[in-house]
């Protein structure tokens, strides 16, 4: 059997590369290497390079994305996408590995443009019937109304980057003293920000395979933040308790796919994906979807995937299976 080259990509030129690399570390680690050859491949400002086992790096020829393994030149068969943010998330390294001919496993260029951006999706999927909280848009350099901003989302409220990750940028706020800070952070990821009311109820992860033509939801995750919401510290430094299977009823869950699967159906979305909703009052509320979700150790997806008996050299071979 000849093995196929996968090249594994990580890093990104976002905030969130960090995270990246470690997402991508794992998928080095549990790819199955007696199936595949396996390349991690680091996208980050400074430079495109397979890093090679012995630390060397080699650069990536970004005419066709071939790269020397120090012998002979590899054009990899599949592109196994890790990367939280730009390029990877936003459709543009979909755009370019779809030009050259080379698959990917993530979601397509489009949908991952679309829901990279927050509120081009939430105008699709507010038009599709999806349940969202109530918002408003700024972008830099528009008069700011407290009194606007109050009387469209209510307080508290949270104010959050159109595009980006990992909840860098965002904050929670409780009066209209803290608007103008909570709106000069969310600026320092993008120049685009979206406030929204905050919904209070359970919130759930939900995490989204689509194998061929099968839509696999996977079981839910309560999400129990020690912190005012479920920001980066209660993401990645243990300051929240994660939960699988969440703790709702089966009609709740019920409703949570139904609104899954109306999602899927709205942006024609493909890949493996994470959906966040809050619960409340038995309505889910669509938060966001994540066409990159983390596969670190500390990450949700792979914690809802041993909850189904399945393991990850398995999860990653049918997305490699699904695109070739």
């Amino acid at each position: 059997m000849n093995k196929k080259h996968i090249a594994v990509v990580m890093g990104g030129y976002s905030s969130e590369f960090e995270i990246s690399l470690k997402s991508g570390n794992v998928v080095c680690e549990f790819i199955n290497a007696e199936k595949y050859h396996i390349y991690p491949i680091h996208v980050l400002k400074e430079g495109w390079d397979y890093v090679a086992s012995n630390g060397k790096k080699y650069p990536i020829n970004r005419t066709d994305f071939s790269f020397s393994d120090g012998t002979k030149v590899i054009k990899p068969d599949v592109v196994f996408n890790t990367i939280h943010g730009t390029p990877g998330e936003d459709g543009y390294l979909q755009a370019y590995l779809s030009l050259i001919n080379i698959p990917q496993t993530s979601a397509p260029f489009y949908q991952a443009a679309l829901s990279f951006n927050k509120r081009d999706c939430l105008s699709v999927l507010k038009n599709a019937g999806i349940t969202c909280a109530k918002s408003y848009y700024l972008t830099k350099g528009d008069a700011i109304s407290h009194k606007e901003i109050i009387e469209t989302v209510g307080l508290p409220c949270f104010v959050k980057p159109n595009r980006a990750g990992s909840s860098f940028g965002i904050s929670k706020v409780s009066n209209s003293e803290e608007l103008d800070s909570a709106i000069h952070k969310a600026y320092q990821e993008d120049e685009e920000i979206i406030i929204e009311k905050a919904i209070k109820g359970v919130e759930v992860s939900v995490g989204v395979f689509k194998n061929q033509e099968n839509l696999i939801i996977l079981p839910f995750t309560e999400i129990v933040s020690e912190t005012e919401f479920f920001d980066y510290e209660a993401k990645y430094l243990s300051k929240s308790n994660q939960i699988t299977p969440a703790r709702i009823s089966e009609e709740d869950a019920e409703k949570v796919r139904r609104e899954i699967k109306k999602i899927y159906k709205a942006l024609n979305m493909k890949g493996l994906t994470r959906t966040e909703f809050i619960l409340q009052d038995g309505i889910p509320y669509f938060l966001e979807i994540n066409t990159n979700p983390g596969l670190s150790k500390e990450s949700i997806i792979p914690k809802q995937i041993k909850e189904i008996g399945m393991s990850l050299t398995d999860l990653f071979d049918r997305m490699i299976q699904n695109v070739i």
